[in-house]
């Protein structure tokens, strides 16, 4: 996790960053109570998460199964009412940990994290939401099940094995523009009766609103830069 010098002013930038969201939601139309800011906290320690927490913020994102365990039971002790979202990919011997630590998994990738998930929802009584995840620009670096193959997939989780799917999420290609993975992401979503919306970060989130996104994960904008991490996958 980063050092605890040089930390932002979290509290103005969180600030800023649900001003950004009120306006982009109302110029698109739609309600501001429509869109949930997930406030990224990857590789931060409590010295950056807790202004945040105490300036109200109460949902929050991680990509590492592990670094949450280390992080949020004592967060969520002090503060019952916040949320965590998986955002990162999930490894099918964390998912019986992930369920007992998140309350939205935003990642389910494949046919073998879904059928673990269901065997591991189906032992435990928390409720515990699921976005899946497409490869709207179909990287083969990326997780995400293929946009023609979505429609199945989204079948295959929703009507087999009864998951909890909320909606889809999506991380668009950095070198192409936002906009056509997010009307993608939102037509699929809109054909299988799906309403939740997971799409957008800290460079894009006011576009994804216009699109329809019903929540946005930003962390730079929030709480500053991240120290580098090899093969790191930006998601915030």
């Amino acid at each position: 996790m980063t050092a605890p010098d040089s930390i932002p002013d979290i509290a103005s930038n969180l600030a800023e960053v649900q001003r950004r969201v009120l306006k982009a939601a109302s110029d698109a139309g739609r309600a501001s109570s429509a869109v949930t800011l997930v406030a990224v906290g990857k590789t931060f320690g409590p010295e950056r998460i807790e202004p945040a927490l105490v300036a109200g913020q109460r949902v929050f994102g991680e990509n590492r199964v592990q670094e949450a365990a280390d992080k949020w039971p004592p967060l969520r002790s002090a503060y019952s009412d916040l949320r965590l979202h998986l955002i990162g990919p999930l490894q099918s011997n964390k998912v019986k940990r992930a369920v007992e630590l998140f309350d939205v998994i935003e990642t389910v990738d494949r046919p073998k994290i879904a059928k673990a998930l269901a065997a591991a929802l189906g032992e435990r009584a928390r409720q515990v939401s699921c976005f899946l995840q497409v490869n709207t620009g179909a990287e083969p670096q990326k997780a995400g099940v293929l946009p023609e193959a979505a429609d199945d997939f989204i079948g295959f989780c929703r009507d087999d094995l009864a998951l909890p799917v909320r909606g889809l999420m999506c991380i668009p290609p950095l070198d192409e523009e936002p906009s056509l993975h997010f009307a993608l992401l939102a037509e699929i979503a809109r054909r299988n009766g799906l309403d939740g919306l997971s799409m957008g970060m800290s460079a894009d989130f006011d576009v994804a609103i216009a699109f329809g996104a019903t929540h946005v994960r930003v962390g730079t904008a929030i709480f500053g830069a991240r120290a580098p991490r090899a093969a790191s996958t930006a998601q915030a």
